[in-house]
């Protein structure tokens, strides 16, 4: 009945990946190449559940 009120999971990991991605550029930028790794793992980690979410169940 309330299903409007319910937040969205991909859009709370999308939002997330963007935050780590953002960090991790940051992080580069200022010559921080283990934290930049750290972060880009961090975003490949949120992004394969993003990519598990959106797959279509057969």
């Amino acid at each position: 009945m309330f299903s409007f009120l319910k937040s969205d999971p991909l859009k709370k990991l999308n939002k997330e990946y963007g935050v780590l991605l953002e960090k991790a550029m940051q992080a580069q930028r200022g010559g921080d190449i283990r934290l930049y790794s750290e972060l880009t793992e961090q975003a490949e980690a949120v992004k394969a559940k993003i990519d598990a979410t959106q797959k279509p169940i057969a």
